[in-house]
């Protein structure tokens, strides 16, 4: 069908940032070029509205600095120098080098390094996993989000999911824990206030009074790390006090008894001190949670990230359980989707794991700075394939990191939009299709709602997606198998075709031309109110023999929390950043303002600190420079940054990650971010002290255009 010139189509489609909302979208194209984006407003979950970055998103898609054609490296690593090639040249010297590193030190030499950058069902993995997998490249364990919360949940009910959080409205208790949903989960927040106004009361558990905390009828602000002791002191006083459903835990529970004996050793008052509350709010908490039904926990990243972050979500997953919180609508509690989401689609069909030759190394994504450094791994890592990723920014240790990045003998392609910080380092940089600009299916982690997201424009210049990327390599390399070279189309259907029955009446079809369409469950539907729990048991397990035959405590327990000098360090998302995404654009730079660390005023006094310095914030891994800001949003002892960077003298943006390090958390696979402790000091300090100013480690942040907030003021969350 032919378009008149100058006419205006509408096309549906979903954003592929990795947040629970995955709003539908609606893109204008005019005469081949995307003119407005807004909102879909059938979405019925995201309601026509976008976040601050979204509602931009065609700067991203038309900005000057968007690579457009592959690059090769012409001066030192790091520098970021290229040359315009062809795709034939860059792809015969990539399959080239990949054959030669494969034949010399074998495949697992060869290291495909991924994210969610892309987060779809086919664009974020599908052809990648076919063809590093049959080669017997090394596997990469992509853990540094969501599988800890998954682990320790599945730990006690199965499952790392719960129930479709839109049930919320039905809740009367809302607990909020560790998640600042106002920034992070936007299009879920109205959902919140409904529940409100129809009587629900909401609390909000995190050590930073973020903009969700200041709306929540009631803030606990606890101590980082503590969220196990927390529970364990809540189920003492439910236990206590004959608070337990007794019918449900006999039904549906094991090893109720031993759970009994154990939160005997922590009544409130033994560890109030601990955990930054005083016994009286631990009771009060533990008694209105029990006691007012439907309760509901909504946990999401933010306890994750610490050392104990496994068996965190492990001792939460107890509490509706002992409360028998999982019969009410409403009830239990509410985490990712995208379980259930994978649980319908025919996964398998897209990863082939046939195909993927057994027995190969998995290299976790969050050491990758050690494994690049290490000389005693056998055999060493010789080139990194990266898609849809900056580990650059988002992975822990990053001077461990570039140093790795900056070996000659590392051969690092990287696909991407930018020449991001990770790109920086690159023997090549190949030209990704933004998200208008391709084909997918969108799962959404926040709700139950699968979208078609439809290319809205042709790719930009010579840009190429994902799938499209893996099937001229394959062919560069000599393969030829059908299922290297599988239409992105073919894969969708495949993947619809699953026979499901949440799946029922959802085509390829009937997304292409409605946009999305919500998962066939139940409208009430409540996963685990007559037991069912997918455990091998086939019950809660609040004694569970899996872990103990691990080696874990089989029952709740704190875990490591550590507790070093100086102050421990958080870091948080920002409403114009994602990650490091938009962190270029200018619009987005100017709105987020200065890297800024927040201190409380307590802790900004002892070290003679005042809103407005610039300081020094190091540990024994690195050192940063940012303005500060004094306010008590953040506990005594704890440390506030947003995550992200600024650009130092030699062009290269770093990130809190600079602070981090890898460390491993108690399962799942994870990283303990949070357990970061540092110390700050003004920047002239640092110089007497014989500090640099400046170095390869360091960041400096320009002069604040007006000044962060004094105490009691309020930067960005």
């Amino acid at each position: 069908m032919s378009i008149e010139p100058g006419s205006v189509r509408t096309i549906r489609g979903a954003c592929g940032h990795d947040c629970p909302d995955t709003c539908g979208w609606v893109v204008e194209v005019r005469d081949g070029i995307a003119t407005r984006m807004s909102g879909d407003p059938t979405h019925p979950f995201t309601r026509g509205t976008l976040c601050a970055k979204v509602n931009h998103y065609l700067d991203r898609v038309y900005h000057p600095d968007r690579v457009l054609h592959p690059l090769k490296r012409v001066g030192p690593k790091g520098e970021a120098r290229f040359e315009r090639v062809s795709w034939d040249e860059a792809l015969a010297d990539i399959a080239a080098r990949l054959q030669g590193i494969a034949a010399e030190s074998g495949a697992e030499a060869i290291l495909p390094y991924s994210s969610a950058g892309v987060q779809g069902l086919i664009q974020e993995f599908s052809l990648d996993r076919r063809l590093f997998g049959s080669m017997g490249c090394s596997a990469l364990e992509r853990a540094i989000c969501c599988t800890v919360a998954a682990a320790g949940l599945t730990a006690t009910i199965g499952t790392g999911t719960g129930i479709d959080p839109e049930q919320i409205v039905h809740s009367r208790y809302v607990v909020l824990w560790g998640t600042n949903t106002i920034v992070t989960n936007l299009h879920y927040w109205p959902l919140v206030r409904e529940a409100q106004r129809r009587g629900a009361r909401l609390v909000v558990v995190d050590p930073i009074r973020t903009r969700t905390a200041e709306s929540a009828d009631w803030h606990l602000q606890i101590r980082p790390g503590t969220d196990t002791l927390l529970v364990l002191a809540m189920m003492h006083v439910i236990v206590r006090d004959g608070l337990v459903d007794r019918d449900y835990v006999a039904g549906h529970a094991v090893g109720y008894e031993a759970l009994v004996e154990r939160v005997r050793a922590y009544p409130p008052a033994g560890v109030a001190d601990a955990i930054g509350l005083p016994a009286e709010a631990i009771e009060r908490f533990a008694r209105e949670y029990a006691t007012t039904q439907p309760s509901l926990l909504r946990p999401l990243i933010g306890i994750e990230h610490h050392r104990n972050g496994a068996m965190q979500f492990r001792a939460l997953a107890c509490l509706p359980v002992l409360t028998g919180a999982w019969r009410h609508r409403g009830g239990g509690l509410a985490r990712s989707t995208h379980a259930l989401h994978y649980a319908a689609l025919a996964l398998d069909r897209v990863l082939m794991p046939e195909v993927q030759r057994p027995g190969v190394r998995t290299l976790n994504m969050r050491d990758l700075g050690r494994d690049l450094c290490d000389p005693s791994l056998d055999p060493p890592v010789r080139a990194l394939m990266v898609s849809g990723a900056n580990p650059m920014v988002s992975i822990p240790n990053q001077a461990r990191i570039r140093e790795g990045l900056l070996r000659e003998d590392l051969f690092t392609v990287v696909h991407d939009l930018f020449v991001t910080e990770t790109a920086r380092f690159a023997d090549y940089v190949l030209p990704a299709t933004s998200q208008i600009e391709h084909l997918d299916l969108s799962p959404a982690w926040g709700h139950l709602y699968l979208a078609l997201n439809r290319p809205a424009i042709a790719p930009r210049g010579e840009s190429v997606c994902n799938t499209e990327l893996f099937r001229r390599l394959a062919h560069a390399l000599g393969r030829s198998e059908p299922w290297l070279l599988e239409s992105d189309e073919s894969m969708l259907r495949a993947a619809l075709s699953s026979g499901h029955p949440w799946l029922e009446g959802i085509t390829y079809e009937r997304l292409w031309a409605e946009g999305h369409v919500r998962l066939s469950v139940p409208e009430d539907w409540r996963p685990f109110a007559s037991g069912g729990f997918s455990t091998a048991s086939g019950k809660a397990e609040l004694y569970s023999e899996p872990l103990r035959a691990l080696g874990h405590d089989p029952l709740p327990a704190p875990g490591e929390i550590p507790r070093e000098g100086g102050l421990q360090l958080i870091t948080g998302k920002t409403l114009h950043f994602h990650n490091s995404g938009y962190s270029h654009i200018e619009r987005h730079r100017r709105r987020t303002g200065d890297l800024f660390i927040e201190l409380h005023p307590d802790d900004a006094r002892q070290r003679g600190l005042v809103a407005g310095d610039l300081v020094r914030v190091w540990n024994a891994r690195g050192a940063l420079h940012a303005v500060c800001a004094v306010s008590d949003r953040v506990r005594p002892g704890v440390a506030w940054m947003p995550f992200g960077g600024l650009t130092d003298a030699a062009g290269t943006r770093q990130s809190v990650n600079v602070l981090t390090a890898e460390a491993p958390t108690d399962w799942g696979g994870g990283s303990g971010l949070y357990d970061a402790f540092v110390e700050v000091t003004t920047v002239e300090e640092a110089v007497a002290a014989g500090g640099a100013v400046q170095g390869p480690r360091e960041i400096t942040a320009s002069a604040p255009a007006s000044s962060p907030p004094s105490s009691g003021g309020t930067p960005p969350s």
